[in-house]
């Protein structure tokens, strides 16, 4: 492979680093630098940075800008739900909120779970989900599946998830 289809595959491993470059905001010869170590672009540890900078602003001139878009959603928040793994008693008579595997949200225990039902999919999970890891709330679960989206988090980041979350389903990256 190429230098340049190195570069690009580089980036699109770290989606970060193609948001940058949609948003036409990354540093391209500090990206270049970073990306021949990181992804050990040269293979020798004398990668040309100027060529893979070179590359990266040739692989931002075929990218779709950057852009965002509001996501029509109802946001809720649910106290008193718990992650449990394992089989669950069918008599039970309670549906599990999000069941992942052998893993379940149920509506018994110490977190909370902040729903939104509407316009989401995956995309906005995940930008749900990455605003929330950037002001530090830890996420215990987390789906989607026809048209509504689970986030559970612990009792004390209740409020500030539901806030999270409703900020990030009014800017969801477009591609």
């Amino acid at each position: 492979m190429s230098l340049a289809a190195d570069t690009r595959e580089a980036a699109r491993a770290r989606p970060f680093v193609l948001d940058a470059l949609r948003a036409g905001v990354l540093n391209h010869s500090a990206a270049a630098a970073w990306l021949a170590d990181e992804a050990d672009l040269g293979g020798d540890g004398d990668a040309d940075t100027d060529a893979i900078a070179t590359a990266l602003r040739r692989f931002r001139e075929d990218l779709p800008a950057y852009a965002t878009a509001e996501r029509s959603a109802s946001v809720s928040m649910r106290s008193g739900v718990g992650v449990v793994e394992g089989e669950r008693d069918a008599d039970a008579g309670t549906d599990p909120l999000l069941s992942v595997g052998g893993a379940a949200v149920v509506p018994e225990g110490r977190d909370t779970a902040i729903l939104a039902t509407g316009d989401v999919d995956a995309r906005a999970l995940a930008t749900a989900v990455r605003r929330l890891d950037a002001v530090d709330v830890d996420v215990a679960a987390a789906g989607v599946a026809g048209g509504a989206l689970a986030v559970v988090v612990g009792r004390r980041d209740g409020a500030t998830a539901v806030r999270v979350v409703e900020a990030a389903l009014s800017a969801v990256p477009n591609e």
